[in-house]
């Protein structure tokens, strides 16, 4: 039996040059073997595995348990894949901090370059939707920093995102692949990496759906009408907080009494009226007909989403999930056996398949070598 846990903290600094440069040259490889023997959607669809995605980044020689083998591998395969797109059929967009804004610009670029089966605006609507839904949709404490957009020329697509907790100092990777996504705004990905859960305001569960619903149509209400709510509301918290009274005292001096969920703190300041005043506009001059088309709306940040959620809690009895969606732990054991040994089984199929893909790669001596001696510390 295992024990123990394995915890991966956010590490600083850069991965050095001399390892990068090596990294990217064995990725290279490795992918054109993949893609001979698999082809690209094959390919997509193990990178869009957080237990694969791990795996590929040890084998490349990236420290197992650092919060940096997510931006530093796909950095490593854009460039891998820089100018043999079409030859791999496998497209790379995005990437850490400011990069990451570039990703539609980027996914215009290749649909005016390659014949691509999918039109680059709902390439750009997916990476925009995964990244609204961590970022806004999903509030666990966890801010974007990365995102890296992947797809296929055949249409198949994969979102591999990274939040950092600043005050925790640890990270949470997002994993999406399009064949596991029929609402973006529920249940929508095929895996949450962390190490740590918390009470999470998930209004993509599937038990949102009465919130989402409600929510949607405070939105399209009058302004007024929901910002006249959010002040009694804040008027009615603001009540609640004030000491109690001695029994006796006169109706007229007594405080407000407020019953509010034990599982979530709620304050003012999440249901400041201010926030929302532009988006309400936006909203009710064209109501959202359902809830993607709310978080879609320009604008639309955690604090608004919040202030809506709250209020479709409060006054109309509809409750969205706090359940955090982590799914799969970054820890699959150390390559030292440290603090528990590798789970076999979980790395048999793609120690294998890197195995496979090693054996015709077109790397030099050393680094196949190199690659090997860290295969077999995983056998």
């Amino acid at each position: 039996m295992r024990t123990g846990i394995a915890n991966l903290p956010l590490h600083g600094g850069k991965c050095p040059p001399w390892l990068f440069e090596r990294m990217t040259k064995l990725a290279a490889a490795l992918v054109e073997v993949m893609v001979a023997d698999a082809g690209p959607d094959r390919v997509l669809q193990r990178l869009a595995d957080p237990f694969w995605f791990q795996a590929f980044g040890c084998a490349l020689g990236f420290d197992w348990h650092s919060s940096g083998l997510t931006t530093t591998v796909c950095g490593a395969l854009k460039e891998a894949l820089k100018g043999r797109e079409w030859d791999t059929g496998i497209f790379i967009a995005g990437g850490k901090g400011k990069t990451s804004l570039r990703t539609p610009e980027e996914l215009r670029d290749y649909g005016e370059r390659f014949p691509l089966a999918t039109n680059p605006d709902k390439l750009i609507y997916a990476s925009r939707m995964a990244a609204k839904v961590d970022n806004t949709a999903v509030q666990d404490g966890y801010q974007l920093y990365h995102h890296t957009f992947l797809f296929t020329a055949s249409g198949l697509w994969a979102v591999i995102q990274q939040g950092m907790n600043e005050s925790l100092r640890w990270a949470r990777r997002y994993h999406w692949l399009s064949t596991k996504v029929s609402d973006f705004t529920c249940e929508p990905h095929l895996a949450v990496c962390c190490d740590h859960t918390a009470i999470t305001l998930n209004l993509v569960a599937e038990e949102s759906g009465a919130a989402r619903q409600v929510i949607t149509e405070v939105a399209g209400e009058k302004p007024e009408k929901t910002l006249a709510d959010l002040k009694k509301l804040g008027e009615a918290l603001r009540a609640a907080r004030r000491p109690k009274l001695p029994a006796g005292t006169p109706a007229s001096q007594a405080s407000l009494t407020l019953s509010l969920p034990a599982t979530h703190p709620i304050t003012f300041r999440d249901l400041h009226p201010s926030s929302l005043n532009r988006v309400l506009l936006r909203t009710y001059s064209r109501p959202p007909k359902d809830f993607n088309q709310l978080l879609a709306t320009e604008g639309l940040g955690p604090k608004s989403l919040r202030a809506l959620s709250l209020l479709a809690e409060l006054a109309y009895g509809t409750p969205p999930s706090y359940r955090d969606p982590v799914k799969y732990s970054f820890a699959h054991g150390g390559k030292d056996g440290y603090p528990y040994p590798v789970d076999r089984k979980t790395y048999d199929q793609s120690v294998e398949f890197l195995r496979q893909a090693l054996n015709s790669a077109k790397v030099g001596r050393t680094e196949k070598i190199q690659a090997f001696r860290r295969l077999a510390k995983f056998g």
